[in-house]
């Protein structure tokens, strides 16, 4: 970076100085920080925490209550809940997260394109995400995953694509905003590329925003794979994952009801612990807070 592009760009937040300022600005957000890592240093670590092996059938334990031996009592097959719990947390981070870095990347150059050039290319790519838009992201997934087939790549290729439209809306928006800043202005008459105007000096000042609605936008994302996966359209058992064990306890939720309210209470606790974080990260972007801070 010359010189004078360190001159010609406003001086964006980083990642790192958002986080900070979300952690001292909310609250909140250090609490759905905590619960965010805790989830995935036990889907990392879940070969070594969890008690039993997720997939491994004991019929003379089946349908047991919580105990000492199966925290979270057992499954209709003899299978430890908690184990299942503990790994189906790595399915749901490893969609959530690939669906939302691949929306978040291509829905926000869509976005900045559209925002950039203006025009007719604008309209077009709009009025392709309203199309998108249209459909609720449960019904436009259902219907992905029941063409290609209920497999992790598709899965995430399905949630991703339900995305994209929102980060493209997040990023034009600023995007016209920035394109008329004097140094966007100055930058141009020196003779600099749209590509490195845009990302050397647009792309660093709208990240936090686009960082934010990744933030809200997993949470949905490990929402819906979840519904995907209670309908029967997740992936193929016994590999496990919550909204499956959702959909294998329902049968017994009268009887058994902790094979329903574990993986039910995971995906309350995980979604909400990634709203916090996001109210916190949007607060920590306001410039009026971040003004009085």
């Amino acid at each position: 970076m010359t010189d004078i592009d360190a001159t010609l760009a406003a001086p964006p937040p980083s990642a790192f100085g958002v986080f900070l300022r979300a952690l001292r600005v909310n609250k909140g957000s250090a609490i759905g920080l905590s619960i965010v890592v805790l989830l995935a240093f036990a889907a990392i670590f879940a070969p070594l925490i969890a008690p039993h092996d997720p997939l491994e059938q004991d019929v003379l334990d089946r349908l047991k209550p919580p105990s000492a031996e199966h925290w979270l009592g057992t499954d209709y097959f003899g299978r430890d809940t908690l184990s299942r719990l503990l790994y189906g947390a790595r399915v749901s981070l490893v969609i959530g997260i690939s669906a939302t870095l691949i929306a978040m990347a291509i829905g926000s150059t869509i976005g900045m394109a559209a925002g950039w050039r203006g025009g007719r290319f604008d309209a077009v790519a709009m009025q392709a995400m309203d199309m998108l838009l249209a459909f609720p992201s449960l019904v436009l997934g259902l219907i992905i995953v029941a063409m290609l087939g209920p497999s992790m790549p598709n899965i995430i290729a399905a949630i991703a694509l339900t995305s994209i439209p929102t980060f493209a809306r997040i990023a034009r928006a600023p995007t016209i905003v920035m394109k008329g800043r004097d140094f966007v202005e100055a930058g141009r008459s020196l003779g600099f590329s749209d590509l490195r105007i845009v990302g050397r000096h647009i792309l660093p000042n709208i990240f936090p925003e686009i960082l934010v609605i990744g933030t809200l936008w997993l949470a949905n994302s490990i929402r819906t794979e979840a519904s995907l996966a209670f309908i029967g359209l997740g992936l193929k058992p016994p590999t496990p994952t919550w909204g499956g064990m959702i959909r294998e306890g329902f049968d017994n939720i009268l009887d058994s009801a902790w094979l329903t309210m574990a993986p039910s209470v995971a995906i309350l606790v995980v979604v909400f612990a990634l709203n916090l974080l996001g109210d916190g990260l949007r607060d920590a972007i306001d410039p009026k807070l971040r003004n009085d801070s």
